[in-house]
């Protein structure tokens, strides 16, 4: 074996077969018997003979790639779904090609630009801040599906999300049935996932003859946005508080520690998403958990099925939550207004 590359004529010579067949072999094609396909592969093995991508996707003009837009990778729910698309797609033999928009809209723009010159042959987009007048245009030029957004309403743009009205009444609903009344919500802020967890709050709170009590905290999705809320929040002296999500719940509950009360002998605090993190020992959050790994899957799979048939119409997927309780709620205490 030669020090330079090795090419497909290189392991056509080790196998024992035409380029051609080599070539068959590596791209899946079903005209290719076992025993050769193994005898291929195996030679491909022992060279360490990696396929020309670019030239591949030349020859059979596709490139078996899908992009992937993320809004915040530093958020883990996104990192968890995003686990579950490429799970997906992986076994049905395509990549992935990442990016992030840094939650600035010309910048999602341009970077999902730079994919399309890759020739993706779909765009999964992991939220985004994009225009209706964008998306549009995006999904006229690619197969696209947008996860956890369902605000917007693009013809051929299928979308998967979450029931967040549903779930944050799931989240007040515990919370009552364990004696609370004076329920704060913290908001995520000004976005569409965040006004609906906040629509579930006062609808659930207004359902429970609690619309007197009910009082919502704007905030954010971050640590140090859910401490600041919680900080204020504690002015209106709650006995529970309602995160609009894992990671701001956790900032919150520092908020009430360090104001010398007690999670959750004194402020029950719950969150909402079901991140992995909320899970361990030393957080053992109460929260509402999205199934984000099948938001995942299910947004690669209408994906998959778009490319087959790009024209038909929109499909618009919504997956319910589910309460996980943990050690971050409990009755009210007897120290609590």
């Amino acid at each position: 074996m030669s020090a330079s590359r090795p090419t497909i004529l290189d392991v056509a010579a080790r196998a024992g077969v035409s380029k051609s067949l080599v070539s068959l072999a590596l791209s899946g094609s079903p005209k290719v018997s076992e025993k050769s396909r193994k005898r291929i592969l195996r030679a491909s093995n022992e060279l360490g003979y990696r396929p020309n991508a670019a030239a591949r996707s030349l020859a059979i003009q596709k490139s078996r790639t899908l992009g992937v837009l993320v809004l915040d990778l530093h958020n883990p729910v996104f990192a968890e779904i995003l686990d579950g698309v490429q799970t997906e797609v992986r076994q049905h033999g395509f990549t992935t090609m990442l990016i992030s928009g840094g939650d600035d809209p010309a910048l999602e723009r341009a970077e999902i630009d730079t994919l399309q010159q890759f020739q993706i042959e779909g765009l999964i987009l992991i939220s985004h801040r994009l225009a209706p007048a964008v998306l549009r245009e995006i999904a006229e030029e690619v197969p696209t599906v947008t996860v956890t957004r369902d605000d917007i309403h693009v013809p051929r743009m299928d979308m998967v999300c979450n029931d967040d009205v549903a779930g944050a009444r799931l989240a007040v609903d515990h919370l009552v049935s364990l004696g609370h009344r004076r329920i704060v919500c913290l908001s995520g802020g000004d976005n569409p996932v965040s006004h609906s967890r906040a629509q579930g709050y006062s609808e659930a709170m207004a359902d429970h003859g609690l619309s007197d009590y009910a009082q919502i905290v704007s905030g954010g999705l971050s640590d140090t946005a859910g401490y600041s809320a919680g900080t204020r929040a504690l002015e209106l002296s709650p006995t529970a508080l309602c995160v609009a999500n894992d990671i701001g719940a956790m900032g919150a509950i520092a908020a009430v520690e360090e104001a010398g009360l007690d999670v959750p002998g004194d402020v029950s605090v719950i969150g909402y998403d079901g991140i992995r993190l909320a899970g361990l020992r030393s957080v053992n959050l109460t929260t509402v958990a999205q199934p984000l790994g099948e938001l995942g899957r299910l947004a690669a799979q209408r994906l998959l099925e778009r490319l087959e048939d790009p024209t038909r119409d929109a499909q618009h997927d919504q997956v319910a939550s589910k309460l996980i309780v943990r050690g971050t709620t409990g009755p009210v205490g007897s120290t609590t207004p």
